[in-house]
């Protein structure tokens, strides 16, 4: 399922929680999936405002405010999970970098890019111009914190390089962690990387 310009029709879940949570991607299509659980509100009947049905959960990394909704979502749509890391509790399954995961009725190319936490990954479909950019890059060249436990700031700022070095100039949208989606994002990683890089 697509917008008018051909992108693919992505609806946050949590846009509306009164709770410290991560946004919750919904991407309808022949792979119903959400990226990321979000956590501290009622995801399922969230969910269940928008669909019946829900084949995966990909998480961008195991932070407790993007994956506290996992259970109730496994016990709700019997849903499993994919993410970086096999041994986090909330990850059925491992993604390797590079690897591609289906969303919607686009492949994403599975970028991982430490920095905010070491089983951190980006999500990226060229064709419609798709980021999901999890912690690291938010609106305004804002990125993700480098004072949690795995975190490290000059590794984040190698990540971030890495999304300029892969993301195609021309990408059309960024869908953050936290907070709204960018418009023609490719200036706002390369801001980020800017204030990042700074000492």
């Amino acid at each position: 399922m697509t917008d008018d310009v051909g992108r693919p029709r992505v609806s946050n879940l949590a846009g509306d929680a009164a709770a410290f949570t991560s946004n919750v991607f919904l991407v309808a299509g022949e792979r119903t999936v959400l990226v990321d659980a979000g956590a501290n509100f009622d995801a399922v009947a969230a969910l269940r405002e928008h669909t019946g049905t829900l084949d995966a959960v990909v998480l961008t990394h195991t932070h407790p405010d993007h994956v506290g909704n996992v259970e109730d979502l496994r016990g709700a749509f019997g849903v499993e999970t994919w993410g970086f890391d096999a041994d986090a509790e909330a990850v059925d399954h491992a993604v390797a970098d590079g690897e591609t995961v289906r969303i919607g009725d686009h492949s994403y190319e599975v970028l991982h890019t430490p920095g905010h936490a070491p089983d951190h990954f980006c999500l990226y479909a060229a064709d419609p111009g798709v980021l999901f950019a999890g912690d690291l890059v938010f609106q305004g060249g804002a990125f993700g914190r480098t004072d949690l436990q795995g975190a490290d700031r000059r590794t984040l700022v190698d990540s971030v390089d890495r999304l300029l070095d892969r993301v195609d100039p021309d990408c059309r949208v960024l869908y953050a962690g936290h907070g709204p989606a960018v418009e023609e994002p490719y200036p706002t990683v390369e801001l980020a990387r800017e204030v990042a890089g700074r000492e």
